[in-house]
């Protein structure tokens, strides 16, 4: 179970975007959470995922407090975790090819021997051909990028996985595909989903059930 409980967050303590909210996600379920730009989803989502660490509240992880934030979590905690962000160019390093961006999760924690047979299973999974593997994200389009970047959040085997408007600047195609590889993965490993997005119809059609951020907030979202 993932439990956000009475969270309150920003990057002002005087002005926080987050007011004490609260949802709770159980495992293998998929929840999606509608709300405007700017009305704090995307904050809330980075302290599910121990980004980003709350004014007040808990986060709790399968029973379990959260026990620090970013690099300071516990291992077990922090990698727990799979996110994808919106802005692919924004969340990969342009030194890297797309293989080293994949692999990357795995050398940080020390496992970089698995790292040849990952990269192959997951480049498969998300739809990213051997050509392009060797490639840096200039030389890549958006969509291939944001495919990376979610090979990247499936390769430690996460058992949560947070996806930040992960569609938002993608076609359709490029949308269903990766769509499709989120949920072949949580088929496969029971993860639960945290999807943020403004999108009504896609969030209805891909989560178990939709949240409005004014339900969490008791009121509309600010303008």
């Amino acid at each position: 179970m993932l439990e956000l409980r009475s969270l309150t967050a920003g990057y002002d303590r005087r002005e926080p975007v987050v007011r004490d909210v609260s949802l709770t996600i159980a495992p293998g379920e998929s929840v999606g959470l509608l709300g405007p730009s700017g009305c704090g989803k995307s904050t809330l989502a980075r302290v599910a995922a121990l980004l980003h660490r709350p004014d007040a509240g808990h986060v709790v992880i399968d029973g379990e407090a959260a026990r620090g934030w970013r690099h300071r979590a516990p291992r077990a905690q922090r990698t727990a975790f799979g996110v994808v962000f919106q802005q692919p160019r924004l969340s990969a390093d342009p030194r890297l090819t797309l293989t080293q961006l994949i692999a990357e999760p795995l050398r940080a924690t020390g496992r970089a021997a698995e790292a040849a047979e990952r990269v192959t299973e997951l480049a498969r999974t998300v739809g990213l051909g051997a050509d392009l593997l060797g490639r840096r994200p200039h030389e890549v389009s958006d969509g291939q990028l944001q495919r990376a970047c979610l090979a990247r959040a499936l390769v430690l085997r996460p058992r949560w996985l947070i996806c930040d408007e992960m569609t938002a600047m993608l076609d359709a195609s490029t949308t269903a595909a990766l769509v499709a590889a989120v949920e072949e993965y949580r088929d496969g490993s029971g993860a639960g989903l945290l999807a943020v997005g403004h999108d009504k119809v896609l969030m209805e059609r891909w989560c178990d059930r939709t949240v409005h951020w004014d339900e969490l907030t008791g009121g509309p979202a600010p303008a």
